[in-house]
């Protein structure tokens, strides 16, 4: 009787691991859902954020920026933690199926090798017995045939257990792969995180420098247009060569010229750059993967606790072009590696306290590719 009924029991619960394995992942839908909602909601501040920046603001206007940028960096938090609740939620699962599955399959592979066994030596013993026992030639047919097939399911059987392991595998290597997912996210995360702080620092900031009054921000606005033309004029105005300097070597000192309110480093770094008919020729990048590289030298003393102001980020003009870095007039600046120097300069079209009307710079050709600008300097 036994005999009878393991391979329909077997198959019963290869059918149920099946499913199991299968079944959609209803567990995390809530996640799912909170997730996309999130996306749905960046994609709607973000073109919010482009319609702004295409606009010449005022203050309402520029303050309503800010904060949509807020806004961004933190509906980016909430869809970071989202998908971290969802994989961690697909984890417990998967961990949950594995653990099942490893118990039941381990159960099973036991089953049907015992079940295997017994059939083939069955198949060797029982022939005879089979012919004395059968009423006639018709039911002794019957008979070999009920014992091939009952073979064949078995085999069935076992590759079915195979395939069964090999989904359990995957299922296995899926779960590192959400685990390494939930570690890039954190990361993802935690800047994020560092970002929303600098960026209502920024808005305090702003709010202190304007005092919340259209003129104050009109003549801001009018500074910081000033000082990109004037470093835009510069990249197209390089000067004399000096000659080659050497990795860390002085080059020149902080000051506060142009369009400047006070002594600092205006860094910019551009790739697949030269210097070529007084103009650097090139793609501008952000300067901080080249001072976070030990590979290069610091172009000043205390980055990156001085940095006042990061390369990409949104201020009244829309997007700054370098990294600022705040230390004392006087401060000596170094080239971050060696190359071929040159002086640039350029007018500032406007009266800033602290500046003068004529910017000055380092330009640095280093052969490779890379250039660096060095602007502010007395």
């Amino acid at each position: 009787m036994q005999k009878k009924w393991l391979p329909t029991f077997i198959f019963l619960i290869l059918f149920l691991i099946s499913g199991f394995l299968a079944a959609p992942k209803v567990f995390a839908q809530s996640s799912v859902e909170r997730y996309n909602e999130i996306q749905k909601q960046i994609e709607k501040t973000q073109a919010k954020i482009s319609e702004l920046q295409e606009t010449e603001r005022n203050l309402s206007q520029q303050i309503s920026l800010i904060n949509t940028q807020i806004r961004l960096t933190e509906l980016k938090i909430q869809e970071a933690q989202a998908k971290i609740d969802q994989l961690e939620k697909e984890i417990n699962v998967l961990g949950f199926r594995i653990e099942y599955i490893s118990e039941s399959l381990e159960k099973l592979q036991i089953l049907i090798k015992k079940r295997i066994i017994v059939t083939y030596e069955q198949s060797f013993i029982s022939n005879l017995e089979l012919m004395l026992t059968s009423r006639d030639f018709s039911d002794l047919i019957l008979r070999f045939q009920y014992l091939k097939q009952v073979q064949e399911n078995d085999k069935r059987l076992f590759l079915s257990m195979q395939q069964t392991k090999t989904e359990y595998a995957n299922q296995k290597d899926d779960r590192e792969t959400k685990q390494a997912q939930i570690l890039g996210i954190k990361k993802q995360l935690d800047a994020s995180v560092a970002l929303l702080d600098h960026q209502k620092k920024e808005k305090d900031n702003f709010l202190a420098v304007t005092k919340n009054d259209e003129a104050s921000y009109q003549e801001e606005l009018k500074r910081l247009q000033a000082d990109a033309a004037s470093i835009s004029l510069a990249l197209g105005n390089v000067g004399a060569r000096i000659g080659t300097v050497a990795k860390s070597d002085i080059i020149a000192s902080v000051g506060s010229s142009g369009c400047s309110t006070g002594p600092h480093l205006h860094f910019e770094v551009f790739t697949d750059a030269k210097v070529e008919d007084g103009k650097i020729i090139g793609n501008r990048v952000d300067p901080k993967p080249y001072l976070d590289d030990g590979k290069y030298e610091k172009p000043v003393p205390n980055y990156p606790g001085n940095v006042t102001t990061w390369y990409g980020e949104v201020y009244f003009l829309g997007v700054h072009t370098g990294i600022d870095i705040a230390n004392s007039f006087g401060t000596s600046i170094r080239a971050i590696d060696g190359g071929e120097a040159y002086f640039t300069q350029a007018p500032c079209s406007y009266n800033i306290p602290g500046g003068t009307p004529l910017g000055k710079g380092i330009v640095v050709d280093h052969k490779n590719g890379l250039v660096t600008l060095y602007w502010h300097i007395p």
